[in-house]
């Protein structure tokens, strides 16, 4: 018993020493992130540690009452509260909403050393590490007064769903590692039929970026799905990556695949643009350069094209960590379109297209980002808006949902999915508030 105690002490000790480290290991950005964002972001020359930057938001959730703060003209609700991690939102045709309550898979071989247990502090105070819930909640709004008044299990015993799709009468899941399809019929609530497996995705024992984003083409004819990379830069060996870090195109009929877009680290929200021509991405770049560097991105996704990860960024920035390099991918590595800053996480991604908010929240894509734990000051945790203008990013990015840390950095919420509702409104997921939040023009 003594012994057990001892041991008990000596961990907590090492916990708390290890946290109180963690602390420490902070280099301050030099940058804003407004000078990190935008057509032509500050680059500086790469900050490397021993110890990377870190500074994590302690996961805290809302007391009771409190609330993000929208920007001027807009208000803010609840539109469902005590949700279980909700993470991607999907709104059907009638306006039924779609939560993938979810996050990671156990690992049935834990990765292990001082790097991975560290990593699990950081995910614990993040409030990322909790179990799944594996399911799909549907959401309805009966009365129209933006508060869900129906709550229903539409599909329960998933593995980690994270990206939806409805076309016609199917809706496609993508699981950690997988997409499964299962009869829809307009107005279910729930679904008792088995889902039938499309085609696997990369998963495995690491599985390192385990959201798998889903999008239809507007033909219905193909799936886009998301697959992030197995590391931060490729450390697992490129073996581990094959498949990874790209967009790939689906035949919707078939399940064939092929690589659309590569070299795209953590691809996760997809969205059309508004003519429904060009395909559209939000990427999580490379951590443990230092608080200004990679800037997050937005970029149309071009097929065949190379976007650089993990051997370079920004263009032809050859990241010197990779071995070996390989000059001959870097040549042709694509600049992104638009930087959103470093360390923002952006996650959500939803086209403006039916959009009600006022001007200028009209015209280009809504981003939810979920926040930064390698960057001092913290940058993210909030909800933003790019403009366009002839098809491409025309602005600084708007902020549209703010507040989300307290003035000492902890985490009342963290914004995931952003979709846009029936009604004009949008809609944010909020993992670690467990709400689903809706966002209108004020009356």
């Amino acid at each position: 018993m003594n012994d057990t105690i001892a041991t008990r002490s000596a961990l907590t000790v090492a916990c708390a020493s290890a946290l109180l480290l963690l602390g420490a290991c902070v280099e301050p950005a030099r940058f804003s992130v407004a000078e990190g964002s935008g057509n032509n972001p500050a680059l500086p020359a790469p900050s490397r540690a021993l110890i990377p930057t870190v500074n994590i938001a302690p996961a805290r959730g809302w007391s009771d009452g409190a609330m993000p703060t929208p920007a001027p003209g807009l208000r803010v609700q609840a539109f469902a509260r005590d949700l279980d991690h909700p993470r991607w939102l999907l709104v059907l045709p009638n306006g039924d909403v779609l939560v993938a309550e979810s996050n990671a898979p156990p690992k049935a071989d834990p990765p292990t050393g001082i790097k991975a247990w560290v990593m699990g502090l950081l995910m614990k105070r993040a409030g990322a590490a909790v179990p799944s819930a594996n399911r799909i909640t549907l959401l309805r709004d009966t009365d129209a007064d933006g508060v869900a008044d129906v709550r229903s299990m539409l599909l329960s015993g998933l593995n980690s769903p994270f990206g939806m799709g409805l076309v016609g009468e199917r809706l496609f899941v993508a699981n950690a590692d997988a997409v499964l399809v299962f009869p829809y019929r307009q107005g279910d609530t729930t679904l008792g039929a088995a889902g039938t497996k499309l085609l696997d995705l990369p998963g495995g024992p690491i599985n390192h970026h385990w959201t798998k984003s889903l999008l239809a083409s507007p033909d219905g004819q193909r799936l886009y799905v998301g697959v992030g990379s197995n590391s931060n830069i490729g450390e697992n060996g490129m073996a581990a990556e094959e498949g990874r870090a790209a967009v790939w195109e689906v035949d919707i009929r078939t399940g064939a695949h092929r690589v659309f877009a590569s070299g795209l680290r953590n691809p996760v929200g997809l969205a059309w643009d508004a003519s429904g021509r060009t395909l559209w991405a939000v990427v999580n770049e490379r951590d443990e350069l230092g608080s200004d560097l990679v800037p997050d991105y937005l970029t149309s996704v071009r097929d065949g094209a190379f976007y650089g990860w993990p051997y370079s960024y920004y263009g032809q920035r050859v990241d010197t960590r990779v071995k070996p390099p390989a000059p001959e991918l870097v040549a042709k590595a694509v600049v992104p379109d638009f930087a959103l800053g470093a360390h923002v996480a952006p996650l959500g991604l939803a086209s403006a297209v039916g959009s009600r908010l006022p001007v200028p929240f009209t015209n280009g894509m809504f981003i939810g980002q979920h926040g930064s734990w390698n960057r001092r000051p913290h940058s993210g945790y909030k909800v933003v808006f790019v403009p366009f203008s002839g098809g491409q990013p025309s602005g600084p990015a708007r902020d549209v949902l703010g507040g989300f840390l307290s003035a000492n950095g902890e985490a009342f919420g963290r914004p995931v999915g952003v979709a846009l509702d029936k009604q004009g409104a949008l809609l944010v997921a909020d993992d670690v508030g467990n709400v689903v939040w809706r966002v209108s023009a004020l009356p």
